[in-house]
């Protein structure tokens, strides 16, 4: 793990810090609009969407093709084990979390998405 940390560059790490200041500023708005449930609905909505963009962070990280063919592969892989693992951890909380807060639980987990996608204009430098 500590390899794969070191290979995930600052854009990633960047955006996994905002989407933790996010998460933990939505869990706290949930919890005084929806007390428990919505603080840990939020909590769960932010985990979800951070846990699928290091899957996908970890993934691309691991490509070392230099052609353009491989390059979109790996990003299309990437993608794709970001979408798959978001919506498997959506069903597993939705299925298994009875007293879910479904709005603060998607407010979160979209918020936190949106956050991710903006790791393309974080400078590498």
């Amino acid at each position: 793990m500590n390899a794969s940390a070191r290979a995930l560059r600052r854009p990633i790490r960047v955006v996994l810090r905002w989407q933790l200041v996010a998460t933990i500023a939505l869990t706290l708005m949930a919890g005084f609009m929806a007390g428990m449930h919505g603080a840990l609905s939020a909590t769960a909505g932010g985990l979800v969407s951070m846990v699928a963009g290091l899957a996908s962070a970890v993934v691309a990280s691991r490509g070392a093709t230099k052609s353009a063919g491989g390059i979109l592969a790996g990003a299309l892989t990437a993608e794709a084990v970001k979408l798959g693992s978001a919506a498997f951890l959506l069903w597993v909380v939705l299925a298994n979390y009875e007293d879910v807060v479904v709005a603060a639980f998607l407010a979160s987990f979209v918020v936190t998405m949106l956050i991710f996608s903006m790791a393309f204009f974080v400078r590498e430098g």
